[in-house]
């Protein structure tokens, strides 16, 4: 088959029975689908264990009686010659940030399959998409897309106080600097993830994210104003963050913020990595995100 994305084409002649993947979370499309990798990223966010597994994958493993695949160490970018050992027929980046240097390199070991449109920017069923498709599982694939929706539209109508609350997901915030916050755009699959639970995307995000490709956009503390038409605010951090956001004289002064409508994920941990979803992270953290944000939603006047 000639799949065709956004760094070039590929063909892959015939089903891949050794599969690799590089970066964020493409190994979740092959083990949620029976399939494990030959060699995968190993987890440098979010791993409280230290062993290179997110939770959600580590139980996949054991649900299949799987041996860890070869883990790559992307601490420094690809470790190329990692993925070689492990002699790939096709090698899985729909999710990720590869430059055109890595791609040609790594389609010097096997064909490789990047993100369809820009970097950090696949949502979560295009990720599935794009590479079931490679591996000759697009039909399984799709049916793991309507499960999850499935998956999603039941725990979302257990809190209708969410639904058609307007959402913003800030960056990661230096406490030490308050002058300017972060946030996630349109572009950023944390972000879109609002709008599958029924949640609505500010105008002030929604604007902002026009004529720019960015996942992430900074805003003047002095021009925070245009954030009085967010409800809820989510954000990593925890209780100190919190309370500096409070105090700020400027960032205080954010509705969402006055009125108490943020929740903070922890940014280090499994909770915090999982709001950015992925194939096997969606079930794991569906019930406990939606919850927090229907606590955060009931704030709201």
């Amino acid at each position: 088959m000639t799949i065709k994305h956004a760094l070039g084409t590929v063909t892959i002649e015939e089903k891949p029975k050794r599969v690799a993947t590089v970066n964020w979370a493409n190994h979740e499309v092959p083990l949620a689908l029976g399939v494990v990798p030959v060699g995968m990223a190993s987890a440098d966010f979010g791993d409280d264990n230290g062993d290179g597994l997110l939770p959600w994958v580590d139980k996949r493993l054991k649900d299949l009686n799987a041996k860890t695949p070869v883990l790559f160490d992307e601490t420094d970018g690809i470790d190329f010659e990692a993925v070689a050992d492990t002699r790939p027929d096709v090698i899985l980046a729909g999710y990720s940030g590869l430059t055109k240097k890595d791609y040609d390199t790594l389609s010097e070991i096997a064909p490789v399959v990047a993100y369809p449109d820009a970097p950090w920017a696949t949502p979560w069923r295009e990720i599935i998409r794009i590479n079931s498709k490679a591996i000759g599982l697009a039909a399984e694939g799709e049916k793991l897309i309507t499960d999850l929706e499935g998956q999603i539209n039941g725990v979302a109508a257990k809190h209708p106080q969410i639904k058609g609350k307007s959402v913003m997901f800030l960056a990661h915030v230096d406490v030490n600097d308050l002058s300017q916050i972060g946030f996630y755009t349109t572009h950023d699959t944390r972000t879109l993830f609002f709008k599958d639970l029924g949640l609505t995307i500010p105008g002030s995000v929604a604007e902002a994210s026009k004529g720019t490709d960015k996942f992430l956009l900074t805003r003047s503390a002095e021009q925070i104003d245009a954030f009085d038409d967010v409800d809820i605010i989510v954000g990593y951090g925890d209780d100190g963050l919190l309370q500096k956001l409070h105090k700020d004289p400027l960032l205080s002064k954010i509705p969402a913020v006055e009125r108490g409508a943020v929740y903070m994920l922890p940014g280090s941990k499994p909770l915090g990595t999982a709001a950015n979803p992925t194939p096997l992270a969606i079930s794991w953290v569906l019930e406990d995100y939606v919850a927090a944000l229907a606590e955060a939603a009931g704030k709201v006047k």
